[in-house]
């Protein structure tokens, strides 16, 4: 097998967890048009949840997804009930200045609460582990936060599509003051959305877990990399999100590869400026 496919599948198996991470801000902005900046501190949360989950109750991080989507879902319900909700009545300046603020509390908490400390998982069935396919050597830990990230994306996006939650969070997002005309709760789907936002992204950081480090910074490394990703595929479209997590992850591992790690984020960025040249509402984004 060549080096270049193998590089792009592992590519793919990072990008599909990407996707998982982008999915959520995408809800978010398609419901609210707003941008979660504590998004990344979301996904740092739900790391640490899988982390403890390993280290203090049993000895695998999976065992920690269930636990940091829940976290996640209580943590994105109340961020909007106790502070974004009250910043919609402001400017939108105030809304951008709110989630920095949030993302600051929430990185600065988990620093005096864990300490500076990288920690990474003490073990579980599928961190170390390769899988070997022919002539392909895979993470094993990779392999199975990309085939998770897969099903739950499918699952969300089920949600969105087959459920009359999904129908009311879809009109919310299509025309808010119709949505409101026609007796949709617009205020219950913003929470909803939020609710989405968190627990996806704390599930994509206990998958992280099995194969990254766990620390308070760490939602900074994969925050712009999520923004990127949402921009790219095109503010508000899940099937966008789930593209160029892909696209993301391949031109991430191909940098890394054939030129240097230090380069994969500005070749990331470069091929988002040349997307947008052609395509400012992204991928499969609306006009």
């Amino acid at each position: 097998m060549s080096v270049f496919l193998e590089v792009s599948i592992q590519g793919v198996l990072m990008g599909l967890t990407y996707a998982l991470l982008a999915l959520g801000l995408t809800v978010i902005f398609g419901v609210m048009d707003m941008v979660n900046f504590a998004h990344g501190e979301f996904l740092m949360i739900g790391m640490y949840a899988a982390y403890l989950t390993a280290a203090h109750v049993f000895p695998d991080p999976l065992v920690g997804v269930p636990v940091a989507g829940l976290i996640g879902l209580v943590l994105g319900a109340l961020s909007y009930r106790l502070l974004v909700r009250r910043l919609l009545q402001g400017p939108t300046i105030a809304q951008i200045f709110g989630t920095f603020g949030l993302m600051l509390f929430l990185r600065y908490g988990a620093l005096a609460v864990f300490g500076p400390n990288l920690r990474s998982a003490p073990g579980g069935l599928v961190v170390g582990q390769r899988l070997v396919l022919g002539g392909l050597v895979l993470d094993g830990a990779k392999v199975t936060a990309a085939a998770g990230s897969a099903l739950l994306f499918a699952l969300i996006y089920w949600f969105l599509q087959r459920t009359r939650v999904g129908l009311g969070l879809r009109a919310t997002a299509a025309h808010r003051e119709a949505a409101r005309y026609m007796g949709v709760d617009t205020d219950a789907m913003n929470s909803i959305g939020w609710a989405i936002g968190g627990a996806t992204a704390g599930m994509a950081g206990a998958l992280l877990v099995n194969f990254y480090y766990v620390s308070p910074t760490v939602g900074m490394v994969f925050a712009m990399i999520t923004f990127t990703t949402v921009a790219l595929g095109g503010f508000g479209s899940v099937p966008g999100a789930f593209v160029a997590g892909i696209i993301v992850g391949v031109v991430e591992a191909v940098t890394a590869q054939y030129f240097s790690p230090q380069l994969k984020l500005a070749v990331i960025y470069l091929v988002f400026f040349l997307v947008v040249l052609l395509r400012p509402h992204g991928l499969l984004g609306a006009r």
